[in-house]
């Protein structure tokens, strides 16, 4: 969250204007105010029109190669699990063991991921009897309910 206000362009470092224009946003100077303004800076992240955005910057923060495109499971995997857990802990949990145990997708790009967060939204849950595999949905999501449908019989 706090690299997202800050608008780093590289993961693990935040330049010195970086700095100065995230710390001047969340209206900051010390590290004990920063501290403080944490909580704020949850509640402002969590909000309808900043957390797509969020969302959205967290994969790409992920692509720490000039041209890369994808991000690998096992990274999201643990970033579903950071970012989408405490939202929709049980379609995120098994989202993450079906994405674990698949064997098609090495990686996944940002249309999959942004479709992960609209699966999550707009999806009933466990039943999926909103789900229409004739929507545009990612190909990975419509086997992700092929295999919950085949989980559940």
């Amino acid at each position: 969250m706090f690299a997202w206000k800050l608008k780093a362009q590289r993961q693990g470092y935040f330049t010195r204007d970086e700095w100065r224009s995230g710390m001047k946003a969340l209206k900051v100077d010390s590290l004990s105010k920063l501290k403080k303004g944490l909580p704020e800076l949850e509640k402002e992240v969590n909000t309808p029109g900043n957390f797509q955005d969020f969302y959205s910057y967290a994969f790409r923060y992920c692509l720490t190669e000039e041209k890369q495109k994808t991000v690998d499971i096992e990274s999201v995997c643990e970033l579903l699990s950071l970012v989408l857990g405490s939202q929709f802990q049980s379609k995120v949990d098994l989202l993450i063991e079906y994405l674990k145990i698949q064997s098609d997708y090495k990686a996944i790009n940002l249309d999959q991921w942004m479709g992960f967060l609209r699966f999550c939204k707009e999806i009933s849950f466990p039943d999926l009897e909103n789900y229409d595999a004739d929507l545009a949905w990612p190909l990975i999501l419509d086997n992700f309910v092929d295999w919950m449908k085949e989980k559940r019989c």
